[in-house]
């Protein structure tokens, strides 16, 4: 598994306002097929919302976490999903709702509709291909228009943070829909069942299940491995410990994750900007004194039995500087 597509954002040159205005800090979403062995990179995707369907002109733009299904990519930006037939990657699928705002995830499900994770009204949604939606599920058990209107075009609305839960992942295990809760530090079943998996104060991003495992990405840099029959966890990994060893080394974002087998697996680090040390992350207050090295936004190869880093790739030297999505290019692409 040599290449791999990549997708994200590239950051916008120069910082034109103020850094803690997230949501203007990425201009174009890109998707990357990077060769790990050679270090040949191809731009696949550069892309940037229309002004109808964003905010305004400095909103920022990036592609956030999707799936690769057979010949397609879904991914979504803030405001829109969209879905990329391969190898040319030509759009087949495109919507977007006046209630998205923030979405963090676009899945298939196995009955052909789409899980879309609207993060910024703290919902998961279930839609057609076409953009029909055929259900609405808030992550904190509220009715899911309590807090919200159905009035207003939330895409032209620049954040609705703060969020009580901010969902970021959602998936489906044995015929229920889950999603991740970053506040909440859980993942939790969102079909009635009250099924609930907690993290163990890890706040977390991406739920992958795949085999007998859920991977979940715990943004300060650990992966949480999931029985998905007891549902139970099995081990907490500290990837930072495993990649940095000593060195005070500050953490990155923790987003994307794709495993190659029962012990290896590739995981996507983002570099984190010195505001969001400060206000949003206590475990790193007091550490960017004189010295403190800062990793630039990569991925990275782990093996989790062995607790070992076995590979790097440095993603911003190719406009890259924020990872939300790691998938392996089809054999059969050339």
């Amino acid at each position: 598994m040599d290449r791999l597509y990549i997708i994200g954002g590239r950051q916008r040159k120069p910082l034109f306002q103020d850094p803690k205005e997230e949501w203007r800090w990425y201009d174009t979403a890109l998707v990357l097929d990077v060769n790990v062995a050679s270090g040949v990179v191809k731009t696949c995707v550069e892309y940037r919302t229309p002004t109808d369907a964003r905010a305004g002109q400095t909103s920022s733009v990036n592609f956030h976490s999707g799936a690769l299904v057979g010949k397609s990519l879904y991914t979504c930006t803030a405001t829109e999903v969209m879905v990329f037939k391969l190898p040319l990657f030509r759009v087949i699928g495109y919507f977007s709702l006046p209630c998205f705002n923030d979405l963090h995830h676009v899945a298939p499900t196995v009955d052909g509709n789409l899980l879309v994770v609207n993060t910024g009204l703290d919902m998961v949604l279930k839609c057609t291909p076409e953009g029909l939606v055929l259900r609405e599920w808030s992550v904190l058990g509220e009715p899911p228009w309590q807090r919200f209107s159905r009035a207003i075009d939330y895409r032209k609305v620049e954040t609705t943070k703060p969020h009580k839960s901010h969902p970021n992942y959602a998936f489906e295990l044995d015929g229920d829909v889950w999603a991740t809760r970053f506040h909440q530090q859980d993942a939790i079943s969102l079909n009635g069942s009250v099924k609930r998996i907690p993290l163990a104060g890890e706040r977390p991003h991406d739920g992958l299940v795949h085999g007998d495992r859920i991977y979940f990405t715990a943004v300060d840099g650990k992966i949480v491995v999931v029985d998905r029959r007891t549902l139970a966890i099995d081990q907490i990994v500290d990837l930072r410990k495993i990649q940095d060893g000593e060195r005070q080394i500050l953490p990155a974002w923790c987003r994307g994750l794709l495993p190659v087998d029962e012990c290896r697996i590739w995981v996507g680090l983002t570099r984190i900007r010195e505001t969001q040390f400060r206000e949003n992350i206590r475990w790193v207050k007091g550490k960017l004194g004189e010295g403190t090295i800062k990793k630039p936004t990569h991925i990275a190869l782990f093996d989790l039995a062995q607790e070992k880093c076995l590979k790097e790739f440095d993603l911003e030297p190719y406009g890259m500087n924020a990872v939300y999505g790691i998938f392996p290019v089809p054999a059969w692409v050339n």
